[in-house]
């Protein structure tokens, strides 16, 4: 049985989901995920790591197919429920899916697709459990899930982790962050990324605490939540991405002085912050802390390596930094000759553990040269260690956008805008921006005149909104090297001048 599982027998009586109202037990999730598993398998004894794209809205619902996938012995690929068509197609088809699961809301955008490629399609709540099933030995060496990253080419890769690589994930998080079976904690992530996926829920139920679905964000809710926590004693945890932080900072100035200081109390009871997926502004940081009473915990992870480094649970967490190696990672900073730094010195994260994944979907040589020859996973980030703690510097690669707690490869962007008849080149980068991080930025350079509110409602049609770009500057020419190619620096100057 794997370790998730046996973990979740533990606490059988215990409340594991909150969701939709609907309160549910881990003998709850543990019994209907095994109806689902009969259900996934038909009349099949073994997926045989097949695997099953699933879209289904953030809920218990989640959970319940995630798990029915694991204990089919297949290989479990959520997808974005906010992607376009486009894009969900392409990791259904990279992937090779052999099943899809929707939620009924879903099914008019996927039933379409999965008839014309022969794909067995099941929409939630129409299902039939088929047989009473024995659970099947699933060895930890399988692959377990496939999560898409967009990397630094114009086409997303399948990162594939196994359930050693998971396992390894979790029981490192709930070491250094000390969950509990008293913890409580809402889920506001996206559920195709591993913030949401391994530090929310499979930590949270690794352990027996309680999760909290809100299938979508709204300052207020997630305050309400803050309050209910506070007035049940209950050990809370948040966890979000900076612009999340900076949205419920700005609804949180709206409120009167009476509010703001009901929410503060409430805030100060909960036993841990976390910011992740983005870098953490220093600003947002100190106005949360003037907020809520909590220096917000920064860690430092990868979909290819779950999380690697984190400021301490316990001691002083420094504002711009993303503290040391978690238990049982190794991490090593290097330069371009792959050979360690001096101290004091940048150069590349690199990464080796139980932790990192296993190879890139049917990429075998990308997955070779995302490797060192001695095994450490290059992971194209640059640092610097002061005082014994990492500082992140940024990407080795200017075509990386962080945004919203997004990675948007700005190749993939350039692919498409260059696809309108009214674009004849261009070229995106990423600015400063205190809210997102960084915000999608566009020179264009155009052959007719351009409306840009036609363009954005055009791209929002090929593309998830948060690569639509938010600026735009028509330009006449992109600066260019010797070579031809455009130097992304000078295009960020340009916004400036």
């Amino acid at each position: 049985m794997l370790q998730i599982f046996h973990q979740a027998q533990k606490h059988s009586t215990r409340t594991a989901i909150i969701s939709n109202g609907e309160h549910y037990t881990y003998q709850n999730v543990l019994d209907e995920s095994t109806d689902f598993t009969s259900v996934l398998l038909g009349n099949a004894f073994d997926l045989a790591e097949g695997r099953v794209a699933f879209m289904v809205e953030s809920s218990f619902e989640y959970v319940k197919v995630q798990w029915a996938i694991w204990k089919a012995g297949g290989v479990a690929v959520p997808l974005c429920t906010t992607h376009p068509l486009p894009s969900l197609q392409y990791v259904i088809e990279d992937t090779g899916a052999e099943i899809i699961v929707v939620s009924p809301q879903f099914e008019d955008i996927l039933r379409p697709l999965a008839q014309e490629k022969g794909i067995r399609f099941i929409v939630l709540g129409e299902e039939t459990k088929t047989r009473t099933i024995g659970l099947l030995e699933i060895s930890t060496e399988r692959r377990a899930m496939i999560l898409y990253t967009s990397g630094t080419t114009n086409l997303p890769k399948g990162v594939v982790t196994t359930h050693a690589n998971l396992e390894a994930q979790i029981s490192t998080l709930v070491e250094a962050w000390e969950y509990a079976s008293t913890d409580a904690i809402l889920c506001i992530l996206p559920l195709h990324h591993v913030h949401g996926i391994i530090n929310v829920i499979s930590c949270t139920l690794w352990v027996g605490g309680c999760v909290e679905f809100l299938p979508e964000f709204a300052p207020q809710k997630v305050f309400n939540w803050f309050q209910k926590m506070a007035q049940l004693s209950v050990s809370g945890i948040f966890m979000a991405v900076p612009t999340i932080y900076f949205k419920l900072i700005a609804h949180f100035e709206s409120l009167v002085v009476e509010e703001q200081q009901a929410l503060s109390n409430a805030m100060k009871t909960f036993r841990l912050m976390v910011s992740g997926s983005a870098a953490l502004p220093v600003s947002i940081m100190e106005k949360w802390q003037k907020v809520s009473g909590h220096t917000l915990l920064e860690r430092y992870g990868m979909t290819e390596i779950g999380m690697a480094l984190s400021n301490p649970y316990h001691g002083q967490r420094r504002a711009g930094f993303v503290g040391v190696p978690l238990p049982n990672v190794l991490v090593r900073l290097v330069d371009e000759q792959n050979k360690q730094v001096e101290k004091e010195q940048a150069g590349e994260i690199q990464v080796k553990g139980p932790n990192v994944f296993s190879e890139y979907w049917y990429r075998p040589q990308a997955t070779q040269e995302s490797f060192t020859e001695d095994g450490w996973f290059k992971t194209g980030d640059v640092a610097i260690i002061e005082e014994g703690s990492y500082k992140i510097l940024g990407r080795s690669s200017v075509d990386i956008i962080k945004s919203g707690g997004y990675k948007i490869s700005a190749l993939e962007i350039e692919e498409v805008l260059r696809t309108h008849l009214a674009v004849k080149d261009c070229s995106v980068v990423g600015i400063p921006n205190e809210e997102w991080g960084e915000t999608v930025a566009a020179a264009l350079i155009t052959s007719t005149t351009v409306d840009l509110t036609e363009l954005n409602q055009w791209m929002r049609e090929r593309m998830p909104s948060y690569r639509v770009p938010r600026h735009y500057k028509i330009v006449e020419e992109l600066p260019r090297n010797a070579m031809g190619k455009v130097t992304k620096n000078d295009l960020k100057k340009l916004w400036n001048s």
